[in-house]
């Protein structure tokens, strides 16, 4: 059985209902403030620190210019931060905070954040796989797609 880390503290789904340290990114599904079809995928690259953000049908977020950062790359950040651990997110993105970071935003100000453009589709599909896992119904049979889940409660 492995062993599934607690959050570092409590986060609230809404606005960034996916965020994940993966394929070398800090990367995750941030919700739109203005429309409620819209989401964002926005990832920063751990070592280049370069940046990305785009809608969920790739156009480019318009917040994003230059080195200025959109307000999802802040949240998608933020909420890693509560997730993870500052520590952690700061150790996998190799960012060097010094003294120490209590917030996602203050890490991000520590980078050379550039715009390159990312993998946004393979974020957004793999939150949609864990979207589809919420509609499994409810059943004491093995579901393989999650074989490398632990259990958290035994079966009665």
């Amino acid at each position: 059985m492995l062993r599934v880390a607690p959050p570092a503290r409590a986060r609230k789904l809404a606005k960034v209902p996916f965020v994940e340290l993966a394929d070398g990114r800090l990367q995750g599904v941030v919700s739109s403030g203005s429309d409620v079809e819209r989401v964002y995928v926005s990832s920063v690259t751990a070592g280049t620190h370069a940046v990305n953000c785009s809608t969920n049908n790739n156009r480019p977020c318009g917040g994003l210019r230059g080195t200025m950062l959109c307000k999802h790359l802040h949240a998608l950040a933020d909420e890693a931060v509560l997730q993870y651990g500052a520590e952690q997110v700061a150790r996998y993105l190799r960012v060097d905070v010094g003294d120490g970071v209590d917030s996602g935003t203050a890490l991000l100000a520590r980078t050379d954040a550039r715009h390159e453009p990312g993998p946004a589709a393979v974020v957004f599909s793999r939150f949609l796989r864990h979207l589809a896992h919420l509609e499994i119904p409810a059943d004491t049979a093995a579901v393989p797609e999650l074989h490398w889940f632990p259990a958290t409660a035994a079966v009665r």
